[in-house]
C-alpha cells in the first residue's frame, strides 16, 4: 500500500461542491494544501469568490476555478461537470414532525443531498474510468446511519447517499475508482453552530471542519487505494452504542 507523501495529490483535480463555506471549504483547503487543483462552487459574492481564488492559487500554489451552479437544477449540474472536465483535461436542514413537513422542502433537500450527487457521479464517472483513477467522497453524516426525530428528509437523504456510495463502489471495483462516504457527528459550520454549542456543553464533544477535511484527503490519497464502499464515521463513538 502506498504511503502519504508531502503533496500526495499533486497533479490531481477535485470538484468540491458547497466549497465556498463550511465543511466544503474546509475540504477544498485541505485538498489544495496537499497539491490538488480545485474546482469550487457555492453561494458567495464576487469579492468572496476572488478572495478564495487567490487563496487557492497563491497560498497553496494550485490551479483553481469557480463555476456557479444551482444543485437543484439538472442543467446546472451537467454544465458544472462538463466545465470541470474541460478545465482539467452550504448545507440545508429543516426540523419538524413528518405530518407537518412541507413537500416542497422535502423535494429541495432530496434534490440537493441525493439527486445532485447521483448526477455528478453519473457525469464524471466515465472520465474517471477512462483514466483508470478516480476518488469519489460523499459527505454524509451519522444521520446516514441512525435516525433522529423531526428530521425525516435529512435522515432519508443521507441514508440514500450512503446506499449510493456502496452501489458505486461495487460497480467500480477493480477500475481504479473508489467511492466512500464520511459520516461526521457534530461539525462546526454556520448551519450547525447553535446546535453544536448546546451539544458540546451537554456531551463535552466538538468537531471542526479540519478533521473532516483530513479524512477526505486520506480517502483521496494513494494510501487509501483499497478502501471503497466504506461509510467512515467520525462521531466520537455515538453510533457504536
Amino acid at each position: 500500500m502506498a504511503a502519504l507523501g508531502d503533496k500526495p495529490l499533486s497533479g490531481k483535480s477535485a470538484l468540491v461542491t458547497g466549497s465556498t463555506s463550511g465543511i466544503g471549504l474546509g475540504i477544498a483547503r485541505a485538498l489544495a494544501g496537499n497539491g490538488c487543483n480545485i474546482v469550487f462552487t457555492g453561494h458567495k459574492d464576487e469579492a468572496g469568490i476572488r478572495e478564495l481564488h487567490q487563496e487557492f492559487t497563491r497560498q497553496h500554489k494550485v490551479k483553481a476555478n469557480y463555476i456557479p451552479a444551482e444543485l437543484t437544477r439538472s442543467g446546472d449540474i451537467e454544465k458544472l461537470c462538463h466545465e470541470t472536465m474541460a478545465y482539467y483535461p452550504e448545507g440545508i436542514q429543516h426540523v419538524c414532525p413528518i405530518e407537518k413537513f412541507p413537500l416542497e422542502r422535502w423535494d429541495t433537500m432530496m434534490s440537493v443531498m441525493l439527486t445532485a450527487p447521483f448526477q455528478i457521479i453519473k457525469h464524471l464517472l466515465p472520465a474517471m474510468k477512462t483514466k483508470a483513477w478516480g476518488r469519489i467522497v460523499n459527505v454524509s453524516t451519522v444521520h446516514g446511519l441512525v435516525a433522529s426525530v423531526n428530521k425525516c428528509a435529512y435522515v432519508s437523504a443521507k441514508h440514500g447517499l450512503n446506499g449510493l456510495t456502496k452501489v458505486v463502489a461495487l460497480e467500480t471495483a477493480g477500475t481504479g475508482v473508489t467511492c466512500n462516504s464520511i459520516c461526521p457527528g457534530w461539525v462546526l459550520s454556520t448551519m450547525m453552530e447553535q446546535q453544536i454549542a448546546q451539544a458540546s456543553a451537554e456531551n463535552g464533544v466538538s468537531w471542526d471542519e479540519a478533521k473532516v477535511a483530513a479524512s477526505v484527503v486520506y480517502l483521496c490519497s494513494p494510501a487509501a487505494d483499497q478502501m471503497t464502499g466504506s461509510c467512515m464515521t467520525m462521531d466520537g463513538g455515538w453510533t457504536a452504542q
